[in-house]
């Protein structure tokens, strides 16, 4: 389709608002949907966003072809819906969308964070419909952004190459094609359990910030996340984390990439352990920890990314006391039960799964 492709991007948030602009400005017929009229209202009234960036990054004013709060319109308008909202609101984004996808249609999941596309292709289908429609992930954001103003977005870097897969994964080279005028970064991420098993923000998140809880409350989050948050003994539990998501891939046959892999590719950052690593990487100097506990590391990763690793790692015999001892501090601290509201195989309607059977599934798709 080349730059006949319309986008439609669900979400207005820091990364909704930036990818809008930034296809926009690559030529693309682009809509906005926000479920909220009055956050996309100052867009609405300018008919676009403007976006700033790096030096020779993208910037200018993004004009948008529909802006609007409803589902349908937004929908309906697309050949793309380009999904960039907290993994935690997936299901109800597949839920209000479901009467209106169609066959050929495409969504992507801007990340998945674990098991994103399973629970979106569940919910769609539990909603009765039958449309061929591919659904797909991204393993990680390809945008380092943020929100300067209702109207305003800028783009600090964005990947190189950001690992992609659809389900079933022989629908990837399909979807890669499709998308590849506007974003040539995306690359074959294998299948949707690669890309969710690589989910370092499972291991960073959550655990860095719960070990810190103390120091968060009582200071509002005014010190070095990284740096400062990352002591020698955090990072050894850091570590363990690591090692059981490693361990859970590979009773999957996944190789998953180790933390200390992840922090050389994307950062060229080395060192003899985890703790030295992170604290070879200038990029985390000056990163500030949260300003408070009620924040997407925890209301976001933990469910949408630890109990998933946490439960396929039940399912197949692996043990994740590390894992399943974060995700029990984060329900008693949020005072909610993560477990179930999270990912589970349970939820997902893949808990008898062989592990044959959950490849098969996530390759060539469910047999009918």
């Amino acid at each position: 389709m080349g730059d006949t492709t319309r986008f439609t991007i669900a979400g207005a948030g820091h990364g909704g608002k930036a990818m809008a602009a930034h296809l926009s400005l690559k030529g693309f017929e682009v809509n906005l949907y926000n479920r909220t009229p009055e956050h996309i209202a100052a867009i609405k009234a300018r008919g676009g966003v403007e976006l700033e960036s790096y030096e020779g990054g993208p910037h200018g004013f993004g004009e948008l072809n529909i802006v609007t709060s409803e589902i349908q319109e937004a929908v309906e308008a697309a050949d793309v819906i380009m999904v960039v909202v907290p993994s935690s609101a997936h299901a109800k984004i597949a839920r209000i969308a479901a009467p209106y996808l169609q066959d050929g249609q495409v969504v992507v999941l801007h990340p998945g964070r674990t098991c994103g596309a399973l629970e979106f292709t569940k919910v769609i289908r539990d909603s009765g419909n039958k449309a061929d429609v591919t659904i797909a992930e991204a393993e990680t954001f390809i945008y380092a952004s943020r929100s300067d103003g209702p109207a305003l977005a800028r783009i600090f870097r964005i990947k190189d190459a950001v690992p992609l897969a659809a389900l079933p994964a022989h629908r990837t080279q399909d979807v890669l094609a499709l998308i590849n005028p506007a974003y040539p970064q995306f690359i074959d991420g294998i299948n949707v359990l690669h890309t969710g098993l690589n989910n370092m923000g499972a291991i960073f998140h959550p655990a860095l910030t719960l070990l810190n809880a103390g120091w968060i409350e009582s200071t509002h989050g005014d010190f070095q996340f990284y740096i400062d948050g990352v002591t020698p003994s955090v990072a050894r539990l850091l570590e363990v984390l690591d090692r059981e998501r490693v361990t859970v891939a590979s009773s999957l046959g996944i190789r998953a990439q180790t933390a200390m892999d992840w922090l050389q590719m994307a950062y060229t950052t080395t060192g003899d352990d985890l703790h030295e690593a992170i604290h070879n990487q200038p990029g985390y100097y000056g990163i500030k920890a949260p300003n408070t506990l009620n924040h997407r590391y925890i209301f976001e990763d933990v469910p949408m990314s630890l109990v998933p690793i946490a439960s396929l790692a039940q399912r197949y015999g692996v043990s994740v006391r590390g894992m399943e001892s974060i995700i029990r501090m984060a329900c008693i601290i949020h005072r909610t039960d993560y477990w179930r509201r999270g990912r589970t195989l349970r939820k997902l309607g893949l808990d008898r799964l062989s592990v044959t059977e959950l490849t098969d599934y996530v390759t060539k798709g469910p047999r009918d």
